[in-house]
């Protein structure tokens, strides 16, 4: 194997931003902008599910058509840092959408389908979640290749109750060349589930863009964001209604809302009922890119999130230089470990909203003296930065010497 072959990687991913959802996936493209210096290649695999609801009949007429086209239809485009980009359909049955063994294998067939047939060139094969994508690459991969994997799945507890998916589970951590969680949460599933796997578990980190911040701390903690999309597991509720006992005593409070779904509606009547529908903006979606922009525009973030697996939105606001006020939801206190209080407050995941407004009179009680964002922010940049998790991914791969970037 000649040096350049072992500097040639491929990632492959179920989720990576598009127009249609720019922000699905961002972990995927920052990983990959971090790993991509001192790579000779790097090529992101993307198998993106297409949901048909057809009869039999038609279904099959549909995949032998796209049998045919998809060889030449899925031409690489560029990504970032120079990677390339490989967007793969993979056409799924609406009646199989819950099966998620099912879908596994749909990943597997249309990669397939993609490459023509011929595996994966890459003697390096790095995946985001095995069901899927660990699941296609060892199916797609040459008999030489090592394949990795990273467990970032919210719903895992969801796919391990189904027994062929946890058999083929299972079958994935035994043919891995090493597997890694993103948090303690995830881990103590799989662990508790695979206890012969045990041993094999590590854990890797999403890397976060350092490269931009405010240029200096907030006056004054007023300007309250959200980054989160709507849905119950992130508690609108509790922030709108935490937000509006705030403001009854600070009019000045504002509140901005990146993310959209289907809870919307719902959000935006529990404004109007709080009567504080004037000082809260939404952005809708954003793209990743605007994010630290975003941040860097206010003075504080406020998430109440029931559960993470990791926490990105927390490491992102104290890359771009404001405090933070989150809830203990399984990522974010590993993340924040040793720095809780410097980087704001935190507090536990409770059936209140109340306890997230005490949190912010306590923060504001506490800022800025007694925290300190500048030693949380360097805290988090050695471990999170680019630079950091770039070299940790070489390391993983090529061993001690191939973390040379």
């Amino acid at each position: 194997m000649t040096q350049a072959q072992e500097r040639h990687v491929a990632v492959l991913t179920p989720w990576y931003p598009d127009a249609q959802i720019p922000f699905a996936g961002a972990f995927v493209e920052s990983m990959a902008a971090a790993v991509a210096p001192g790579l000779d290649r790097l090529d992101v695999f993307h198998t993106d599910e297409w949901i048909v609801n057809a009869s039999a009949e038609r279904r099959e007429r549909i995949w032998d058509v796209q049998s045919g086209l998809l060889p030449r239809s899925v031409p690489p485009v560029k990504t970032v840092a120079g990677a390339r980009l490989h967007r793969v359909p993979v056409i799924l049955p609406k009646s199989k959408w819950r099966d998620f063994a099912e879908r596994a294998e749909h990943h597997a067939h249309w990669l397939s389908a993609a490459l023509g047939g011929q595996p994966l060139e890459a003697p390096v094969i790095h995946a985001h979640v095995p069901i899927y994508s660990a699941w296609a690459a060892l199916q797609n991969c040459r008999p030489d290749a090592q394949v990795f994997a990273t467990e970032h799945a919210s719903f895992l507890v969801k796919i391990l109750r189904q027994p062929r998916a946890r058999a083929m589970y299972d079958e994935i951590l035994h043919r891995l060349a090493g597997f890694f969680v993103v948090g303690d949460v995830l881990h103590d599933v799989v662990a508790g589930t695979f206890p012969h796997h045990a041993d094999k578990i590590r854990y890797i980190a999403n890397p976060i863009d350092f490269s931009s911040r405010r240029e200096r701390p907030p006056a004054a903690l007023r300007r309250w964001l959200s980054v989160a999309s709507f849905k119950a597991g992130k508690r609108h509720d509790h922030l709108l209604r935490a937000f509006a006992a705030c403001r009854a005593d600070d009019p000045s409070l504002t509140l901005t809302l990146a993310g959209d779904g289907v809870l919307r509606p719902e959000i935006e009547a529990l404004c109007d009922e709080l009567g504080v529908r004037d000082a809260v903006t939404f952005l809708g979606i954003v793209q990743p890119s605007e994010v630290p922009g975003i941040m860097a525009a206010h003075d504080l973030l406020v998430h109440p999130s029931a559960f993470e697996t990791f926490g990105v939105v927390a490491v992102e606001a104290l890359a771009a230089g404001i405090p933070v006020l989150i809830t203990r939801c399984g990522g974010p206190e590993l993340v924040l470990d040793g720095i809780e209080d410097a980087a704001g407050v935190m507090i536990d995941v409770v059936d209140d909203p109340q306890a997230l407004a005490d949190g912010y009179r306590l923060l504001c009680e506490r800022y800025p003296m007694k925290t300190d964002l500048e030693r949380a922010r360097e805290h988090l940049r050695s471990k999170y930065g680019y630079e950091a998790i770039g070299t940790q991914y070489h390391r993983i791969w090529f061993g001690e010497n191939g973390a040379e970037r």
